[in-house]
């Protein structure tokens, strides 16, 4: 066997042993080599070009430190609990048809660090179930939406011309393809609270215009960013008042972003998480209910199976689509459960599951209820 083989196959390079060798000459040409490295890359030159004794032994490369992987390009694998996560700074290594799940985030995710994040990577879901260690998904991305307007009809047939009049692009192959910013669009929600559509876009287009240093004529040019939580964090109360916020809400908004900052709260933990777990883990927050909590899971994470019984629309679409009259109901008043009580709307509402997040879309659909703004924030 000649040298250059056992170089080959001994040292197992991936790169052939000349092109190899001439690298290692031009490091040192440029002095980047120490004078150990340069005696055993001048000894490999020799071999390689058959100026080696028959009996000399061949050289060990120098091992070089392991390069560390930065965040947004590492893997995350945990098959036991089915918990695959795909981080990437390339939207298109997003699969476009990728498992959904029922009772987990089908959102793509934008991190703090500006990488996407969803629950399966493009590698795993087009490679065979016995290499992924993932069973092929009965549902996905691209059926999600079919497969829970067939449930919707086969419990009531009265669903199929309203689906067929209202389509719902929020669960569709597109809508979930959306990248969501949790952290924006938590704030978003804090902003518009006890405000108008117009007056709550006002103040966020201020609160965004706080954290750009660029000339204005650059940022007609580019869409401006919306600020990372650290921003956010380390500015004070006053600074954040003068977007037109309160003091309360700029309170709110601070200690939001204080949560995101210190890693309490990340895009991570609200794929993974169960629905109670992320209820718990935001409600905590101030500023952020329940009400606020099951409308940022449903239209931002997507999830499937979230149903709001405090919400006024619900309520009364659910009414409506029972054959009341819902402005005799409103005449009367009758509080908070002035169309319907909370115990017959979770009663109802428990037939449509594990798809009533879309069975409440189509509740609002019924009295033409005004969704635009909670679907934009």
């Amino acid at each position: 066997m000649s040298i250059k083989r056992v170089l080959r196959s001994s040292l197992k390079f991936s790169e052939s042993p000349k092109t190899q060798v001439s690298s290692n000459i031009n490091s040192i040409n440029d002095g980047t080599l120490g004078s150990k490295e340069k005696s055993v890359k001048t000894r490999m030159n020799k071999a390689v070009n058959g100026a080696a004794s028959p009996g000399e032994p061949l050289p060990t490369p120098v091992k070089k430190k392991a390069r560390l992987m930065p965040p947004s390009l590492l893997l995350e694998l945990n098959p036991v609990q089915g918990d695959t996560l795909k981080t990437s700074n390339e939207p298109n290594q997003i699969s476009s048809d990728q498992p959904a799940e029922l009772h987990r985030t089908n959102a793509l995710l934008r991190t703090q660090c500006g990488s996407h994040l969803v629950a399966y990577s493009k590698e795993i879901t087009e490679s065979s179930p016995s290499k992924s260690r993932i069973p092929r998904a009965e549902i996905t991305t691209v059926n999600l939406l079919e497969q829970a307007c067939d449930h919707l009809i086969q419990i009531d047939s009265r669903f199929e011309y309203l689906i067929e009049k209202h389509p719902c692009r929020m669960f569709s192959a597109e809508g979930l393809a959306d990248e969501i910013d949790p952290f924006q669009s938590l704030c978003s929600g804090i902003i518009s609270q006890q405000v108008s559509g117009a007056a709550a876009a006002s103040i966020k287009n201020k609160f965004v215009g706080l954290f750009q240093s660029a000339p204005v004529e650059e940022e007609l040019k580019t869409p401006r960013r919306f600020p990372q939580p650290m921003e956010v964090a380390a500015s004070d109360v006053y600074f954040l008042r003068q977007a037109g916020l309160s003091q309360r809400k700029a309170e709110y908004i601070k200690g939001l972003a204080e949560k995101f900052a210190a890693g309490e709260l990340n895009a991570a933990m609200l794929i993974k998480a169960s629905y109670e777990e992320v209820l718990e883990k935001l409600t905590a927050v101030r500023g952020l209910g329940k009400w606020s909590v099951e409308m940022f899971a449903c239209f931002c994470l997507k999830r499937m199976d979230i149903f709001s019984t405090g919400d006024l629309g619900v309520q009364k679409g659910m009414a409506a689509w029972l054959g009341k009259d819902v402005r005799k109901i409103k005449a009367k008043g009758g509080g908070k459960w002035k169309y319907m009580s909370e115990q017959d709307m979770l009663e109802i509402s428990a037939k449509f599951s594990p798809h009533r997040s879309l069975f409440m879309w189509y509740m609002w659909r019924v009295e033409d209820v005004d969704v635009n703004a909670i679907e934009n924030s």
